[in-house]
């Protein structure tokens, strides 16, 4: 009998919105699925759906449909670029953004019946740092950070690991600077997140890098296009293309930590 094989899930959030998190989250999975892995991409902002707007691509049923029974997981997502598949979320649904923690539940279960047939899982989270937002970063293996150079992004990176670590036990933090003008901007932006966290929490934050700050990236978005489709040389696409690099090298999960999870099955069994 074959190995069950671990799913890689990474949650990509950062508390505030507008730091790039869903354009960070679509490229990511398309660099990864350039190195031959079957990427699925949730676009958690459960309410406000903009991953289907951000590729210009037209979902007929979302997340919603999966937890009102009408479907199955399998039978929402839809072709993305580069191979990589979509589940959508909704759009000016109130109900979604406060799901109960049955549902939440039964949402991340539904995940478990298409977990044959992908290596990588990322979540796009919601702005902000409301329970959902913190309930999808704890069923992940990886937290990927996302901040950008504004006084309010490190302010609520910080919250969003404040929270994660005193009220969940989370103590490791991969952060992500982005929209940086150079790699010295990115590791100074980590220096004064780490700075603030080795004072009040017992945390540990590694760096993995920095997106610059790229023309191509607006220009792709006026376009609904993924820039490391659109534009394969840019700046910003050559350093998607490093990051997917790293996080293909992150050690995958090989025991269940004790919390509601996703694959929490592969874990028990692999």
């Amino acid at each position: 009998m074959s190995k069950v094989h671990p799913v890689q899930v990474i949650a990509v959030t950062g508390g505030k919105g507008g730091v790039g998190k869903s354009n960070v989250s679509i490229n990511l999975s398309l660099a990864l699925a350039d190195l031959g892995r079957r990427v699925v991409l949730l676009d958690a902002d459960l309410g406000l759906a903009n991953i289907d707007v951000l590729l210009g691509v037209t979902a007929s049923r979302n997340i919603g449909d999966v937890l009102a029974g009408d479907c199955t997981l399998r039978e929402v997502m839809i072709e993305g670029p580069g191979g990589i598949k979509i589940v959508p979320a909704s759009s000016g649904t109130q109900h979604l953004t406060h799901l109960s923690p049955l549902e939440h539940a039964g949402l991340i279960n539904a995940f478990s019946d298409i977990s044959d047939d992908l290596d990588v899982l990322v979540i796009d989270t919601a702005a902000g740092i409301s329970e959902q937002v913190l309930s999808f970063v704890r069923a992940a293996q990886e937290a990927l950070v996302v901040v950008c150079d504004e006084p309010t992004s490190i302010t609520d990176a910080y919250a969003v690991i404040k929270l994660l670590n005193k009220n969940h036990d989370m103590y490791r933090f991969r952060v992500l600077a982005n929209m940086v003008r150079s790699e010295q901007e990115g590791r100074h932006l980590f220096g004064k997140l780490s700075k603030v966290t080795e004072r009040f929490l017992e945390v540990a934050l590694q760096y993995v890098g920095s997106i610059p700050f790229d023309e191509a990236v607006r220009k792709a978005v006026q376009r609904q296009r993924p820039v490391y489709e659109a534009y394969p040389r840019a700046k910003a696409s050559l350093a998607f293309r490093q990051l997917a690099q790293k996080v293909d090298n992150w050690p995958l999960p090989t025991a269940p930590r004790g919390n509601l999870e996703f694959f929490v099955e592969r874990l028990v069994h692999s």
